[in-house]
This record gives C-alpha cells, structure tokens and sequence, in this order.
C-alpha cells in the first residue's frame, strides 16, 4: 500500500505522476489531495470508477497537514511518496526515521539558468520567462536564479523588463489563458493569501538587502491574489531572495565573468532539483551540464518533461525519481526465488 500526498502548485499533474507507477506496479495506492486543490483528484477518483478499477485500489483523501501526518504513521502503509516542501519532507523524513517504510521525495528548489556568452539572447529571454513565470512561479524547478555573462547584461535585462511588463495578468478562466502554447500563457494568481503575501515579503527582503528593484514588485490587480512579474538586478549570493524558494514570479538576475565561477555559485545551494543552459555552442553545454549538482539540465528549453524521462533532486530537493523507469523502482522490492535441482 502506497501512501502519496501531491502538492497544490500542479494537483493534477503530481497526482498522475504517482498513481500511474504505483498501479503499474501493482499497488494500491492512498492519495491525499492539498487543501487548497482537492477537485481535480476528486473527479479523477470518479473516473477510475467509470473505468473499472477495483474498490480500493485507488483512494482519495482530500485533508490538511494533520490528515497527512496520519497517513505517514499508518501501520498499513508501506511506502509514502511526497511531493512538496523541503521542511515538510523533512519532518517526514524525521518521523519515519525509526520505521522501515520506503520513501521518495520530490521537494524544493533554487534552480539556476545559465546564459552563455555566445548565447541567441531572444531566446535566453523566452526560456527564461517559462521557467520562471510558469503558474506564476509556483513551481519546484523554477529558474529563479538567472546568470547572465557580464558581457551580455545589458541586452538581457532591457529584454527581460520589456517581456515581463508585457505580461498579462489574468484570472484562469480568461480567453487567453486557454493557449495550448506555454510559451504564450498569461499569469495567473498565487494559490492562496498566505502564499500571495509570502512572495510579497521576499520582495520587501530583496529590496531592504540592497538589491535593485527593475520591475514589478507589487500587486497587481486590486481583487484576487496576483503578484506583477517581478525582476531583481545587482543580487547578491547571499540574499534571502537568492538562497530561498520564493515560489512566486520573483526573478532574480546575477552576472558571471567565466564558467568556473558560474559553475561555483549555481552549485552553492541545498538544493540541487532542476538547472538550464542557454547557448550556441553544443559542445560547452556538454561540458557544462555533468558539472551542475541537479537531477535535471534542460539545455535551449525549460520545463520540457516526459514520461520517459525521470525527475527528481539531488540534496534537500529529494530522495527518488518520479516519471520513468526509474519511478517504478521506487514501488517494487526485489525478491529472490531458489528451487532446488529435482533428484
């Protein structure tokens, strides 16, 4: 028996990542939804109904942070998979510390995108704004931390400036909103007030700490909690909007002057789930890539996934693979059987 508790940032998506493994593996599988999202695993429930599935092989539990506390002590659950805060996966890590259940976790992230000196900076820029205002940055993998080469500064942030005060801020249910096209998608609010006004407080943090407002930087919208598109310039490695996961449509831009620096200060963080490259140059992007401590290195694109391709982190961004071969793993043992020879 699997217990899997999904985030609310993509409540949909994460619920698919772990039920269709687990079932693939033969596990039954108890689901527990995020408050703020249960409608969407709700109906998904429905369907595996209409399809046939068996009672009890797919449930559904809609719940708080208590609700999840009780699934991961269940007696009756052999392995937990979360998806969710690097705090919260601790604390889980924690309290299954004198048990033997299996674990995977897919947690936070600072994810750095490095922009080469011989970069195409068009299309930096629109690699850039996907990964990080993507779901109005709620996303674990969110480029947040933009290296820029110093001779390239300037192009890339006028550009930048330009297409973030251009984005649109619209509710979910806008006509522009539908575009099947990621690269064209508007923005949309923060989860909740408590997140909305959280993003807000790193915004305070990165301007009290010295870093150079360009853009945004306020609410948007006077009903609903949306947050303008947001860029920092002259940001320092050890700002509070540098080191933490904002998750919120907050970038941070940093320049580098060669690839051993870049290389030393992405890898200067506990996290380790997703990193770009954005160059001309195939070759230094191989040479680029096995030296950046994350699970994942999208190279000329962001955000690409597919269920052949596992994700998942390194240090305090997780434990395990979701997607592909290597998440089926996670929901199987391995077991010996020896005949012996007839006589």
């Amino acid at each position: 028996v699997v217990g899997a508790i999904a985030p609310w940032n993509f409540p949909l998506a994460m619920a698919t990542w772990k039920l269709a493994p687990a079932l693939a593996a033969g596990c039954a599988v108890v689901l527990k939804t995020a408050p703020q999202t249960p409608l969407s695993a709700n109906r998904l429930a429905e369907l595996t109904i209409e399809a046939g599935f068996p009672p009890g092989v797919v449930n559904i539990m809609p719940g708080d942070d208590e609700t999840g506390r009780l699934l991961v002590r269940h007696d009756g659950v052999d392995k937990i998979s979360f998806t969710g805060s690097t705090e919260v996966g601790k604390e889980i890590k924690s309290e299954l510390a004198g048990t033997f259940k299996r674990l995977s976790l897919e947690l936070g992230g600072k994810s750095p995108l490095i922009v080469t000196q011989d970069a195409d900076i068009d299309r930096a820029v629109d690699i850039a704004q996907l990964g990080l205002f993507l779901n109005a940055g709620q996303c674990c993998c969110a480029s947040s931390r933009i290296f820029v080469h110093a001779s390239r500064r300037d192009e890339f942030q006028d550009k930048m400036k330009r297409l973030a005060k251009s984005r649109r801020v619209v509710e979910g249910w806008h006509p522009d909103a539908r575009s099947i096209d990621p690269h064209r998608w508007p923005q949309g609010p923060q989860v909740d007030k408590a997140q909305f006004e959280k993003v807000l407080g790193y915004i305070e943090s990165g301007v009290r700490d010295g870093a150079n407002l360009l853009c945004g930087g306020k609410r948007a919208r006077d009903v609903g909690y949306f947050v303008e598109p947001t860029i920092f310039t002259d940001v320092q490695d050890d700002m509070a909007i540098a080191r933490e996961e904002i998750f919120g449509p907050v970038m941070q831009i940093m320049t580098y002057k060669d690839d051993d620096e870049v290389i030393a200060r992405a890898n200067n963080t506990v996290y380790g789930l997703g990193a770009g490259i954005v160059t001309t140059n195939e070759h230094h992007a191989r040479l680029l890539a096995p030296r950046i401590k994350v699970g994942t290195v999208w190279i000329n694109c962001y955000d690409t996934f597919d269920a052949a391709l596992p994700f998942g982190g390194f240090k305090s961004s997780g434990i395990g693979r979701d997607l592909g071969d290597a998440s089926l793993e996670t929901y199987t043992e391995i077991k010996t059987t020896v005949f012996g020879a007839p006589k």
